[in-house]
């Protein structure tokens, strides 16, 4: 009973009308259509207000910028559609770039300096994943406590100075474009990550566990999925990719520094969020996390090209960060009461 109703309450209650609707309805009529809609919308409405945002080169800073966000959103829905959370990954991301940047001050080839900053980010990832699991601890409590602790790492390392001579080739290959269009060329590495993780999501027993646990780990694990391998697994995957990020964004700006990408999680939970994935876990796509994040970076960029302050944008951003936090609970009691109402007129 305690599984259902949690359930029930989480996604609001699953009947047989709602899978009498047209596929067509199914399929277009979901929070992730929404967001794409308003990220249409919203580009459309930039472009014709702020001259500069439709030129390639807006586009380019615009990938540029979203590039590292879209990078840890992506395993960040896995974590999120759990039921936990990560809040630690800036700090893997700045762990990452002050053991690049010290790793090649110190001699070491860039490739193998990449390959360790990897190797840090799993091990982060890992001791995230066996704190939630092992020892039972909340994985909110973990990862505030983990983001201090990497932070301080990475202060501690560099301290106040930071690292800028890096191979004029890694750099030039951050900033680089496709020729005239805007399209940064790391927005290929951008895109292998959407096809492996929506792969593994949507299409893997990994990702049908992922989303069983969201509902009811309880349950996920009398159906058979190996819930706290799957939990690590995916903290380690966050780990990975933040590291990953935190190595494009110190060849992206040319500088290794402990408080790199400070404050850069608030950013990745809020479109993640936004592109419909419940904080209550069980429910998300990444294609709507995809619109997410580029809706939040259009608006963003729109908005200073706009010459709106920070802390306007600032709060439009925490804003829309509780409407997706609000709308999953608005929208199935919503449809709920309307079903109750059909119920009671027939």
């Amino acid at each position: 009973m305690t599984n259902s109703a949690t359930a029930e309450t989480r996604t609001g209650p699953r009947v047989y009308a709602d899978y009498g609707r047209p596929l067509w309805m199914r399929w277009l009529l979901t929070r992730e259509i929404a967001v794409i809609v308003a990220l249409i919308l919203v580009v459309v409405i930039a472009s014709v207000q702020v001259n500069s945002f439709g030129t390639t080169t807006t586009l380019g800073f615009l990938l540029l910028d979203v590039a590292p966000i879209l990078m840890i959103a992506l395993p960040m829905t896995l974590v999120i559609m759990m039921g936990e959370i990560d809040l630690s990954v800036a700090s893997t991301l700045g762990v990452s770039s002050v053991m690049l940047g010290i790793l090649t001050q110190a001699g070491w080839p860039v490739a193998a300096a990449i390959v360790a900053c990897l190797v840090v980010g799993l091990i982060a990832g890992l001791i995230n994943g066996l704190l939630v699991t092992i020892v039972g601890l909340p994985s909110l409590a973990v990862t505030i406590g983990t983001l201090a602790l990497y932070r301080g790492i990475a202060v501690g390392l560099l301290g106040t100075t930071a690292v800028t001579s890096f191979p004029p080739f890694w750099l030039d290959l951050a900033q680089a474009q496709f020729g005239d269009t805007g399209i940064p060329v790391a927005m290929v590495l951008v895109v292998i990550l959407i096809v492996i993780f929506a792969a593994l999501l949507h299409f893997t027993p990994f990702g049908r566990g992922i989303v069983a646990i969201g509902f009811s780990k309880e349950t996920a694990h009398f159906s058979g999925v190996h819930v706290n391998r799957t939990k690590v697994v995916s903290f380690m995957l966050t780990g990975l990719v933040a590291a990953l990020a935190g190595i494009y964004w110190t060849f992206r700006y040319g500088s290794a520094r402990g408080d790199n990408a400070t404050g850069l999680e608030l950013a990745v939970i809020a479109a993640v969020l936004l592109g419909g994935v419940s904080i209550f876990g069980g429910k998300g796509a990444i294609h709507g996390v995809i619109a997410g994040v580029l809706l939040l970076g259009v608006l963003q960029s729109a908005l200073r090209l706009a010459n709106v302050s920070s802390d306007s944008i600032n709060i439009i951003t925490g804003a829309l960060l509780i409407l997706s936090v609000l709308s999953p609970r608005f929208l199935p009691w919503y449809r709920s009461l309307r079903f109750r109402r059909t119920t009671t007129e027939n």
